[in-house]
């Protein structure tokens, strides 16, 4: 490693589930920015939410880019009176229920009594980017955002992790929102590349590991890996690694820009995705620097 190198944050994209086992870890893609190149240098497997705990404590500078929401949509949180700030709310919610099944309980009874189509709200940073929708943060079945925040958040918060724009804690050690489908909207549009091994999604795994290595994304970095490395990510079937790059991408982006690329304003109860459009100013909440 080189002295420049050595002297840079170590960054982190962080494919995440809430309930890892050795079927369906946590999957944590690790490199290093060197001007416009970002270096893969490992991908490690978490087979416990006691080894994302251990992963947060571990000494910065470190900035990871964590796949799940940061927040919850605006409307939810004051309909339930949950607090006016990211900590704040994931400890309320938390408060009021006590297993994720219990947060399941409470957005279904208040699902319930709303209109078609306004059951499962999404923020504003989950439509920023025309063309791409993440999933609600109040989805708790089939991909289970709900519970992603639920164990993800309140463990960030609880290691002392800086959430830029949202919660002030160590300042070497930073997390922001990672989706990994910004970035592979933008390398291979609405093609689907996981949960398969079949031939058209290994073929839009290849591209997109091709075009991250030269660049092709409006975020301007170069990936750098071995051969290795590359034939891993195409032959995860999965698609956990490639989405643990892609967050890392994220990462490293947002550690090259002022205030990370976060928008000045940034709604305190919702969040804001790392890379994202920023939205625009309608005075909204402001959150914690």
């Amino acid at each position: 490693m080189t002295a420049a190198a050595a002297t840079t944050p170590v960054l982190l994209g962080v494919d995440f589930t809430c309930a890892p086992g050795a079927r369906k870890p946590i999957t944590v893609a690790g490199g290093r920015l060197e001007g416009g190149v970002l270096r893969l240098e490992g991908v490690e497997a978490l087979g416990s939410l006691a080894a994302f705990e251990q992963l947060l404590r571990r000494p910065g500078p470190w900035l990871g880019a964590f796949d799940f929401p940061f927040g919850l949509p605006r409307a939810f949180v004051q309909a339930q009176g949950l607090g006016e700030t990211a900590a704040a709310v994931i400890a309320e919610l938390q408060r009021r229920c006590p297993t994720r099944m219990a947060m399941r309980s409470l957005i279904d009874t208040w699902g319930n009594g709303q209109p078609a189509g306004r059951r499962l709200l999404h923020r504003a940073c989950d439509t920023a980017l025309p063309g791409v929708t993440s999933t609600s943060p109040l989805q708790t079945r089939y991909v289970p955002v709900g519970f992603m925040y639920y164990e993800g958040l309140s463990r960030l918060v609880a290691a002392g992790v800086t959430l830029p724009r949202l919660h002030a804690g160590d300042p070497a050690r930073q997390a922001v929102e990672g989706y990994p489908g910004l970035l592979a909207h933008e390398l291979i549009g609405s093609r689907s590349y996981k949960n398969s091994d079949a031939a058209d999604r290994l073929i839009a795994r290849k591209e997109i590991v091709e075009r991250l290595e030269q660049g092709r994304t409006r975020l301007d970095l170069r990936v750098k890996m071995g051969h290795a490395q590359r034939e891993a990510l195409v032959d995860d079937a999965s698609g956990d690694r490639l989405d643990a790059l892609l967050c890392l991408v994220q990462a490293a982006w947002a550690s090259a820009q002022p205030g990370l690329g976060l928008p000045e304003a940034v709604d305190a109860v919702e969040g804001w995705i790392a890379t994202a459009p920023a939205p625009p100013s309608r005075g909204g909440q402001r959150a914690a620097r």
